[in-house]
Parts: structure tokens; C-alpha cells; sequence
């Protein structure tokens, strides 16, 4: 069985990179449940729920996010009706929408988690003590991902070490930087610091370059506008024993098109 993940969608060019590339990897993979972190797909930063559907139309099962979920506001009276858009579970109680589900895959269940990182990030709920109360809901899942959107390698190392033998994969977003560490930790949860994103390759992290260094340069507020051009599709690829219920493979995908 294989799982994609694929990392941070960026706005327009990185949508139209994911429906230019899903059938040709469909074509060279059996691609049996997709996931995909769409926080950034609506204009680069947000959703709607426009977006979110043409992003379902793909074949993406279930859509992640991250910190930048209520940048488009329009997408909250969905955050309750759509089972298939996540926001991090680790909100307040009483934020709209579901940081975790069930989905059915064939003859399993996949349990697929959203939680939010502290360091160098707006303020949340602890991420660790969030992840042990949905591991103990989820446990009658074949399998759980759990898409970890947070900016400190540190923290995303020490999640994956503290969901080691529990979830099935804990694999990084949020800085759009596709890393080279993808392992099998003991227990068998697989792990990776950053998916890295679909975004424009001449870029800073799918933004057009002149307004990041004006920013930079200046200090001055700044419009950030999606670049565009050659895109970089980054994901990753988990392979899943069906017998013995264990990932067998991890392995990064990254493709470039132009859009």
C-alpha cells in the first residue's frame, strides 16, 4: 500500500503543479490514500472552500493545514462540515473544525492527526500532551499519520521520538524546505523533518524574491505575492506492509514542471 504526502501547496502555481503531476505519479505509483498540507494553497496564505474542493477534484483524500487556517476567513463555517479538511488539533477547545479523523481505505482505517508546533509559533495547546490523548482515541486505526506543521527541527524530532511504536509517521511542514532525513524510527514510525513544499523553484519558500529581500532590507511592511514559473512538487512516499501492518518504505518525491 502507498501513502503520499505532498508538502505545502502554494498558492495558484502550486495547485496547477499538483493536478499536472498527480497522474503522471499515478501512472509510476499505486497511490492508495493522498494526503496533502493545503495551508498556503489560497492565494499563499488560507483556504477557501473553493480551493479545498478543486484540491479534493485531484484525488487528495484528506487536506492538512497549519497556522495560516483562519488567514482566509470564509473558510471557517466549513471547518465544520468538511470531515476532510483539518486544522491543528492542538487549538483551544471550542476552535472550529477537527484536528483529527478516521477515513476508510479499502478494508483499514487511517487515522490521520494535524498538530501545530510552539517554538517560533503563534500560541497553542502542548502538541506532546494533544498527540498522547488522540494516540489513545485512535487506537483501533490500522494506521495513523500525523502531519506536524512547526518551525523548530528540535520539536519536530521530539515528537516523532515521543510517537516512536505509536503513530505510524510523523512527517514535518511549515518552512517549505524539503529535508534529506527521512528514516525509520525504532518501533516503525516513519519520519521526515519537512515534506518541503509545491511552490515556485526561484523563490524564498514560493514568494516572490524582491518583496521578501525588500522586507528584509528595509524592515518596512511588505505586500508577499505567490511567485510563479518553474515549480518544485516535493512530497513523500510511505510504503505500507499490508500483512504485517508496518511501513516498509520511506522515500522523497521531488519533481519540477512548469505550470
Amino acid at each position: 500500500m502507498n501513502i503520499l504526502f505532498i508538502g505545502d501547496i502554494i498558492g495558484n502555481p502550486g495547485r496547477r503543479a499538483v493536478a499536472a503531476l498527480l497522474p503522471e505519479l499515478r501512472r509510476e505509483i499505486s497511490l492508495d490514500f493522498i494526503i496533502a498540507n493545503g495551508e498556503n494553497s489560497a492565494g499563499g496564505v488560507g483556504i477557501t472552500k473553493p480551493v479545498f474542493d478543486e484540491l479534493r477534484s485531484y484525488g487528495i483524500d484528506v487536506v492538512t493545514t497549519g497556522n495560516h487556517i483562519w488567514d482566509k476567513r470564509e473558510i471557517i463555517p466549513s471547518m465544520e462540515t468538511e470531515t476532510r479538511l483539518l486544522r491543528p488539533a492542538n487549538y483551544p477547545p471550542g476552535t472550529p473544525g477537527r484536528g483529527w479523523e478516521r477515513y476508510a481505505c479499502g478494508s483499514l482505517t487511517i487515522g490521520v492527526v494535524n498538530l501545530a508546533g510552539r517554538v517560533y509559533m503563534p500560541p497553542v495547546d502542548c502538541p506532546f500532551r494533544q498527540a498522547d490523548l488522540i494516540m489513545a482515541d485512535l487506537s483501533d486505526c490500522d494506521l495513523i499519520f500525523v502531519d506536524f506543521h512547526a518551525e523548530a527541527t528540535s520539536e519536530k524530532i521530539a515528537l516523532a521520538w515521543h510517537l516512536a511504536g505509536r503513530a505510524t509517521a510523523v512527517i514535518g511542514t511549515h518552512t517549505h524546505v524539503q529535508t534529506a532525513d527521512e528514516r525509520i524510527l525504532p518501533g516503525g514510525t516513519a519520519y521526515m523533518t519537512d515534506a518541503g513544499m509545491v511552490g515556485a523553484r526561484d523563490s524564498v519558500l514560493g514568494v516572490k524574491s524582491e518583496a521578501v529581500l525588500r522586507k528584509f532590507l528595509t524592515g518596512m511592511p511588505t505586500r508577499f505575492e505567490v511567485a510563479d514559473g518553474l515549480v518544485s512538487f516535493n512530497a513523500v512516499l510511505l510504503e505500507f506492509d499490508l500483512q504485517r501492518k508496518t511501513i516498509s518504505g520511506i522515500k522523497r518525491v521531488n519533481r519540477e514542471v512548469n505550470t
